[in-house]
């Protein structure tokens, strides 16, 4: 092969190259820009060439410049911002502007639509550096503007990216959302009685219709005076219950039953009787729903609490520590499960309405990003609550203290009276109480005189003369201990001479009681007692001081004299 030819077949090789390359490159060019939109071979053929007043570049500009024709009833226009494929060219021209008008009144009040939020770019990708979601960054030909509901389906509002032939891709309303136009406005529409309302008050005044800053304030009193009758009505009946738990109950529900009904009648009102923009509609579906979900929340909380009342009630009476030890364990637990419930309810409630208001999809996903910060300052400000809480299931769970339990605690006897998420409540012995965060109670050493029984033993100190007769005082001591309810294991009373000085002697007596309050009111007695029964008999066994007035005709020893 000489030189020339090796050069030929380089030359030939080099050209098949760059053609396969060219024809490979260029289906693939053509499969990505079908990606960008639909092709069409015509767009609402029975609407005429669209107006220069249309703007359909970008998502954004279609819907604003929609909102626009519409407010100023150009609905013919704006028909030109649908896709009318599905009907024919003389069904575009006749129905293409009611079609218009009905769109622009389902936005208006079902979903509140914000026009900013939508792409500003012909290819709808979206810009922001803190969207997180599969489709950031990337083209698009069709983008979701809402989501609504009628006759129990979801229907979606979406706008598609169309070209015809070489001309400039429009974003119109696709066909499938169109189709569903009638059905949502029955729903979504204007209420029997805007047809009523003279035009002026139709005119729109900021944000809202003239007419609806007219009806907002008396919806807002009819329902408040609905509630008002409501709680009175309650209150009524309350009269009429016999007393105990379901009076109790009646009383603890008569706000969140008002509050409920006037949500009932606020969604009837909403649904049935007027139909306010989406603005408002957004608003108070977001106040019903919170209020619905927080009313229930709080009657199955009260139930609970008046269970457990008249549980308590009729099991144990007045909470202390004269009560068996099984019961006070019951109790506690039954606290424990109080609590339980109120942490299984609020987190229901919560997932339920943040579900339902569809919070995230409302405020956009850019709020995730900063999920994680807010999840950090969360932690850091809700610590001490966080801790009070678990250390509070601590204590349920270990029973290191129980209700009705009488604990020594920085110096006070107290009662355990109830022991909840983040304090503790104690009843002091003078009848307060004393509230005490749960984790600077555990963290602190305290005595619990109930943990195995209620009894103690309990001593009494007097200081007699030397000449005071202890047999005798012993005897009047087993007397006086054994006459008191409160002293039991009568075997175990003992006195005993505990210390001796020059003039006096120190006389103990030990005696076992029911439960320390009472053993302490038993001691008490038996002192005053003990005393009173020297003082009347046996003066001289007081103790008395004693010292040298002369040493004249005493012995080289010398003595003393007493006074």
């Amino acid at each position: 092969m000489t030189k020339n030819d090796s050069w030929r077949l380089w030359l030939v090789a080099a050209v098949a190259l760059v053609f396969s390359s060219l024809c490979m490159a260029q289906p693939q060019d053509e499969e990505d820009k079908s990606e960008l939109w639909f092709s069409v071979d015509s767009l609402n053929a029975g609407l005429g060439e669209a107006p220069k007043v249309v703007k359909r570049s970008t998502p954004r500009e279609a819907i604003r410049s929609f909102l626009e024709l519409t407010k100023q009833e150009n609905f013919g226009a704006a028909a030109h911002i649908l896709n009318l494929s599905e009907l024919e060219p003389a069904e575009q021209r006749k129905r293409g502007g009611t079609l218009a008008m009905q769109l622009a009144e389902v936005l208006r009040r079902g979903e509140w639509l914000e026009v900013s939020s939508l792409p500003g770019r012909q290819d709808a990708a979206t810009e922001h550096a803190a969207d997180k979601r599969p489709h950031a960054g990337k083209p698009r030909r069709n983008i979701k503007l809402a989501s609504l509901t009628a006759e129990g389906e979801v229907y979606d509002i979406r706008l598609g990216r169309y070209r015809v032939g070489e001309q400039e891709p429009v974003w119109l309303v696709m066909p499938d959302s169109v189709a569903s136009v009638p059905l949502l406005y029955e729903k979504y529409g204007p209420s029997f009685l805007e047809s009523y309302l003279p035009k002026p008050l139709k005119t729109a005044f900021g944000p809202l219709k003239l007419w609806e800053w007219i009806a907002i304030p008396l919806v807002l009193v009819a329902v408040g005076l609905t509630g008002w009758w409501i709680y009175r009505l309650v209150g009524l009946i309350k009269r009429f219950l016999p007393s105990g738990a379901v009076s109790i109950f009646a009383s603890q529900i008569r706000m969140p039953m008002a509050l409920i009904v006037m949500s009932l009648v606020t969604q009837a009102l909403l649904d049935y009787v007027v139909s306010f923009s989406a603005v408002v509609t957004t608003t108070f579906r977001v106040l019903l729903i919170a209020i619905m979900a927080w009313g229930a929340g709080t009657i199955a909380i009260r139930l609970v609490d008046t269970l457990m009342l008249r549980m308590t009630r009729r099991l144990m009476g007045t909470i202390d520590d004269t009560k068996h030890k099984d019961d006070r364990k019951l109790l506690t637990t039954l606290y424990a499960l109080r609590r339980l419930i109120i942490l299984v309810t609020v987190t229901a409630v919560t997932v339920y309405v943040l579900s339902q208001i569809r919070l995230f999809e409302t405020l956009g996903m850019s709020l995730l990003a900063s999920a994680s910060v807010l999840t950090v300052l969360v932690g850091i400000a809700g610590q001490a609550v966080l801790g009070n809480i678990l250390s509070s299931f601590q204590l349920s769970l270990a029973k290191s203290i129980r209700i009705g339990d009488l604990v020594m605690f920085e110096g006070q006897w107290c009662h355990v009276e109830g022991i909840f998420y983040t304090f503790i409540r104690l009843r002091s012995w003078n009848e307060r109480r004393v509230i005490v965060p749960v984790t600077y109670f555990v963290s602190k050493p305290f005595e619990n005189l109930s943990v195995k029984n209620a009894k103690e033993y309990r001593s009494l100190v007097l200081t007699v003369h030397l000449s005071a007769d202890i047999p005798c005082l012993r005897e009047r001591f087993m007397e006086y201990a054994q006459e008191e309810e409160s002293v039991i294991e009568h075997h175990k009373l003992c006195c005993y001479v505990t210390g001796q000085t020059g003039m006096a002697q120190t006389f103990s007596c030990y005696l076992m009681t029911s439960d320390p309050f009472a053993g302490w009111v038993a001691e008490m007695n038996i002192r005053e007692r003990l005393m009173s029964f020297i003082r009347e008999q046996h003066p001289e066994w007081w103790p008395r001081e004693g010292m040298v007035v002369s040493r004249e005709g005493l012995g080289e020893e010398g003595s003393g004299r007493e006074r």
